[in-house]
């Protein structure tokens, strides 16, 4: 038997398909992958980061990049100082490249305005600084190529 889910139907409609990563530290100094694209190209309609434990009070200027497994990385927007996030803060991109990486508190962020094509490889949360905190990740798409899908990583 099907279970209508209202909210699911809405956003499958507006948003693609989601795939959620569970909250997970940050990368030290480091860029970590948060998602992985395989079988082809897709294309990102929406990405958002929330805090679930507070961010260590430190400078750490933070992206999201497209680490493709062929060519070479592009940051998909610029970088935030993300030092004392609060809990609930919420990251989002804007679609620019040149746009810094949208946070600073729980009470909103954006949703990309232009798609994002991403090829195989991975979608990486960068980090300039070691910082103690946490941050859970959802991620919608739809795939360009017949057979692209995203996983968390």
């Amino acid at each position: 038997m099907s279970v209508y889910l209202p909210g699911e139907v809405f956003t499958r409609g507006l948003l693609g398909l989601h795939v959620a990563r569970a909250t997970a530290t940050l990368p030290a100094s480091t860029a970590g992958a948060l998602f992985t694209v395989s079988g082809g190209i897709v294309g990102v309609t929406a990405l958002i980061g929330e805090v679930t434990t507070v961010i260590q009070t430190q400078a750490n200027d933070t992206k999201i990049v497209s680490n493709p497994t062929t060519g070479s990385d592009v940051d998909l927007c610029a970088v935030l100082d993300i030092t004392a996030d609060e809990v609930g803060c919420l990251y989002g991109i804007t679609g620019l490249t040149s746009d810094a990486l949208v946070g600073g508190g729980a009470g909103a962020t954006v949703l990309p305005r232009n798609l994002l094509v991403i090829p195989e490889g991975t979608i990486d949360l960068s980090c300039a600084a070691t910082n103690t905190g946490s941050v859970k990740w959802d991620l919608w798409y739809v795939p360009i190529d017949n057979g692209a899908s995203v996983a968390a990583a």
